[in-house]
């Protein structure tokens, strides 16, 4: 039996936060691990519990989910943990803050449950984390806020021009498939660039190659 991924949901609305637990667990291969409503808990609750995954909203009493989320996976974390974030639509002004701080991904709440699930797998697998439709409408939205990091311009980027070709694409909210059509090449050689981009830019995964590639001014 494969161990199940083990999953932490964090919302303050207790009848969302309960049928988010009801889809998680009837699925063989998740787990809840916990459940709370607000940011300080699932910071605590994630310490002692060690979930794969969190499942976090953004707006909640005591702790907003934000914090909660630089918190559990910002820079200087020592044992991150994957955050999925869920957000709406009229919130979508906290999807790059959420990345930022280190949120491995986003879902809008509402989304369907299959999606969720999805979503939840591909986190805690670490593969694409964000769906290419919503990077497009969300992450390039506000893109003009995101500033080049100080000294940083494209031929200060140790990537060949190549890699170079598949960040643009990814910036671009294009998935492996789209990106090995649009370069005439296989999606394992996709994959073995994404790899290596993360390596070289030490970067965790594709949600921060997104922000990098915006504040490396790398798109436009």
């Amino acid at each position: 039996m494969t161990v199940p991924i083990r999953v932490l949901v964090c919302d303050d609305q207790m009848l969302i936060r309960t049928g988010l637990v009801t889809i998680i667990d009837a699925q063989p291969d998740l787990e809840v691990a916990g459940q709370c409503g607000d940011g300080r808990a699932a910071v605590e609750l994630a310490g002692r519990l060690r979930p794969d995954v969190v499942v976090m909203d953004i707006r909640m009493p005591v702790l907003d989910g934000l914090e909660a989320t630089r918190l559990l996976a910002g820079a200087g974390v020592e044992h991150p943990v994957k955050v999925l974030v869920v957000t709406t639509f009229n919130l979508d002004e906290y999807v790059y803050e959420a990345l930022r701080g280190g949120a491995s991904g986003f879902l809008l709440k509402d989304a369907p449950p299959d999606r969720l699930l999805h979503g939840i797998r591909t986190v805690a697998s670490g593969a694409a984390l964000l769906d290419p439709e919503v990077t497009r409408q969300l992450v390039g939205r506000y893109a003009a806020r995101i500033r080049p990091a100080a000294g940083g311009a494209p031929q200060d980027v140790p990537l060949t021009p190549r890699e170079l070709e598949v960040l643009r694409l990814i910036a671009d909210g294009l998935s492996n498939g789209e990106i090995a059509a649009a370069l005439v090449i296989s999606q394992e050689t996709v994959k073995t660039f994404v790899s290596r981009i993360l390596s070289k830019l030490g970067l965790r995964d594709r949600v921060q190659a997104v922000v990098y590639a915006y504040r490396h001014g790398l798109v436009t």
